[in-house]
């Protein structure tokens, strides 16, 4: 496989109060071809909107893909590349701090969504005109005001 044939996911979630209305977005690039895909939640928070398009990312791969997840979430970021996932797993779903993960339903989901292929994730820094993360940004806020839905 090459580098052309990486799928790359640029993941954005955006939240009106924390928790309130919140919106999520990814942009799916792959050999030139674009799809993007938003959504909205009455009440949730930022967290969860940034797991929840990196989930709606992978879960619209049509095959195992190698993948490049962009993501300006240091909590989704640091969770895979920092092995905070194994940790939570193997301490039963508890923090360091033995409190219940937050958002378990999410990075369970994710954990199955990402078994398929060969994720690679790369924090870029959020509102810092990186073109894609701001495109990314544009439409998790514009499905949060009710705008724009998958």
């Amino acid at each position: 496989m090459t580098a052309a044939d990486e799928v790359e996911l640029w993941t954005d979630g955006a939240c009106s109060g924390n928790p309130g209305r919140g919106g999520w977005a990814v942009i799916m690039r792959w050999r030139g071809q674009e799809r993007e895909l938003c959504g909205a939640e009455a009440h949730t928070t930022n967290n969860r909107m940034e797991l929840q398009a990196v989930l709606a990312g992978l879960e619209g791969l049509t095959r195992p893909s190698r993948v490049v997840v962009f993501t300006d979430s240091a909590y989704v970021e640091k969770a895979f590349t920092q092995n905070w996932l194994g940790k939570w797993q193997q301490n039963g779903w508890k923090t360091s701090a033995k409190k219940p993960v937050e958002n378990q339903d999410l990075w369970q989901a994710l954990l199955v969504a990402k078994a398929a292929h060969d994720v690679r994730f790369e924090r870029v820094k959020g509102h810092a005109g990186v073109d894609l993360n701001e495109r990314a940004d544009v439409l998790a806020v514009a499905a949060r005001d009710g705008i724009a839905g998958t």
